[in-house]
């Protein structure tokens, strides 16, 4: 398929010095002997826009191609990699990496199943609409909001594309390929009066093209949430510390799920038995009805791959089914060393990392109470409706988020809105805490980004309501 504006999708085999016969040679050569490895080639583009304060701020454009040669012997990997693509630069990395088979005498494990499912398009996003074109409309946003409401006193609007070409090859002359867009924007205003200010914020995005995201009525409405949100806050008193009974909302908050949970499900942590989840495989992990799966076949998602960074094929993987641990996510490695099948979630940031066991679009489903019934249910507590960062301890499964956006419960009514609620917990018990679960799944705009080991990579999170009873909760109320 031909991009826009006549980019095209390139073979990246063909932009070596050499011609492919070559190439498998020099692969297959430092890959004897090898339990697995691959060759990865990458090409992308990325291009991002920021208006602040009414004026455009930054504005990037870059591109960066190169490739990433590893072996794996045993639990051992040699990897190396690099920038140009030329014979000298393959020959290096593969005496490079070949040192790490020291005598190893093992047989390559066979290569991934292919796939014909694409769940996203190849045209690349950067060129439409043009860079002219994103500017003016990032001025707009920011007029939009300044006329909506006076108490506006700063807006930061951020519009991000990328294009992703990728290649795959084994040792036995196995080939993949994918070609992965993503578009993004982002919304943040503060608003304040007299000496208090406060920030509100929104995105969306996915693999996709910009079409939809900046059609007037989907950017305006994404301006006045971002607004909404901040006079929320405005208003927003001190949050109470203590325990509560809390209520979190659909989408985003499975921001939550994917920190206290989903990092703990991770294959290298099991392996390695340091994720409080290990060697918990078929037991009770969380309250019956509780379902987590993680499923990277979800058309057009930003944390979609049809694809993973070695190969496999995503799949819809079910991690915990009525609250019993029953999947772990695994690269091919961990997989192998494991005696398991990989599970599509081999992945890496570029084509300067190694991959590793990573999440792509992680929720709970849904179960089959009304979000209404949830919130009536509570005499008093705390409804989280958006949260911001948060942190987990993979070893102990503690975790910590801030509340964004929250309110109080009172008498099973939603009433003043607090600020400063930090969520405070770990991620087994937790899940056991999980007392109602709501019929409104659904996933987060497409904002996510998870970082591991120095590698960030685009996910998605998601799940319904959700009541959790007895939480702990850090304020700021004296």
């Amino acid at each position: 398929m031909t991009a826009a504006k006549g980019i095209r999708a390139m073979d990246m085999i063909n932009e070596f010095d050499i011609d492919q016969a070559t190439i498998e040679k020099i692969v297959a050569e430092a890959l004897g002997g090898a339990d697995d490895g691959e060759l990865y080639l990458e090409h992308s583009e990325a291009e991002s826009l920021m208006f602040d304060n009414g004026r455009l701020k930054t504005a990037n454009y870059n591109t960066d191609r190169g490739f990433g040669l590893r072996a794996v012997a045993g639990e051992a990997t040699g990897y190396a990699h690099s920038s140009e693509l030329s014979q000298s630069a393959l020959q290096r990395a593969a005496d490079a990496v070949a040192a790490v088979k020291g005598g190893h005498s093992g047989t390559m494990s066979a290569a991934p199943a292919r796939t014909n499912r694409h769940l996203y398009g190849e045209e690349n996003p950067i060129p439409s609409p043009s860079f002219a074109e994103k500017a003016k409309l990032l001025q707009e946003i920011d007029a939009f909001l300044r006329n909506r409401d006076p108490r506006v006193r700063q807006v930061t609007a951020s519009i991000a594309s990328s294009w992703q070409q990728v290649e795959i090859l084994r040792a036995d002359g196995h080939r993949v390929r994918d070609v992965r867009p993503m578009v993004r924007v982002n919304v943040a205003v503060v608003v304040g009066e007299g000496d208090r200010q406060e920030t509100g914020s929104y995105g969306m995005g996915g693999r996709k093209g910009f079409g939809e995201f900046l059609a007037e009525d989907r950017w305006q409405s994404a301006a006045d949430e971002a607004l909404r949100q901040a006079l929320v806050n405005l208003r927003a008193v001190p949050a109470p510390a203590g325990t509560f009974d809390i209520v979190l909302s659909s989408g985003w908050p499975g921001v939550m799920l994917h920190e206290a949970v989903g990092h703990g499900l991770e294959g290298d942590f099991n392996r390695k038995k340091t994720s409080a989840f290990a060697g918990l495989m078929g037991q009770q992990v969380a309250s019956r009805g509780v379902t987590v799966v993680d499923d990277g076949t979800i058309h057009e998602r930003r944390g979609s791959l049809t694809v993973d960074d070695e190969g496999t094929p995503t799949a819809r993987n079910v991690l915990i089914e009525d609250g019993k641990l029953v999947g772990y996510m695994q690269d091919r490695l961990n997989a192998r060393l494991m005696g398991v099948e990989a599970t599509g979630n081999g992945r890496r940031e570029s084509y300067a990392h190694q991959p590793m066991p990573r999440m792509t679009n992680t929720f709970m489903t849904a179960g089959d109470m009304e979000p209404d019934e949830i919130i009536a249910s509570v005499k008093n507590g705390i409804y989280a409706v958006s949260f911001g960062g948060g942190q987990v301890d993979i070893t102990s499964g503690k975790f910590v988020f801030g509340c964004t956006e929250a309110y109080m419960i009172e008498d099973g009514k939603v009433t003043q809105p607090i600020k400063g609620a930090m969520l405070i917990g770990n991620g087994p018990d937790a899940m056991h805490r999980v007392t109602m679960i709501g019929n409104d799944m659904k996933l987060d705009p497409g904002i996510g980004m998870c970082g591991k080991g120095g590698q960030g990579v685009p996910v998605g999170v998601g799940q319904p309501h959700l009541r959790m009873n007895q939480m702990t909760v850090g304020g700021t109320r004296v």
